[in-house]
């Protein structure tokens, strides 16, 4: 029996950190990848240019598309930034909003007597 195996092609693409080396795999409606034990990845629908993915992973494991993974990391990098008096400015804005804990009248927690 001859068995013969297509070995993953490797590309460089040009990214903003420069040049990186990239795994490039084919597959088609049905077929899926692995990575590591425990990410499963399926081509589950493919409808001209856009293509539908399942991805099995453990619930600890975040799933982002790119597009927002780079927001909150954006987001992550500015709040990184944020200067004490910055946070002191909202602090004040929080505190004298009529929507705070202060402005509540009945107790959030209540004692429990105890027997």
């Amino acid at each position: 029996m001859l068995v013969a195996f297509i070995l993953p092609k490797v590309v460089v693409m040009k990214s903003q950190e420069g040049r990186t080396k990239v795994l490039v795999l084919t597959r088609k409606l049905g077929e899926g990848i692995a990575i590591g034990d425990d990410i499963k990845i399926v081509v589950m629908q493919i409808k001209g240019k856009q293509v539908r993915l399942g991805i099995k992973a453990s619930p600890s494991t975040t799933v982002h598309r790119e597009e927002i993974y780079q927001k909150i990391q954006d987001e992550n990098t500015l709040a990184a930034k944020t200067t004490r008096r910055g946070l002191n400015e909202v602090g004040k804005l929080i505190m004298n909003s009529p929507n705070t804990c202060q402005n509540i009248k009945t107790p959030l927690r209540r004692r429990i007597k105890s027997k």
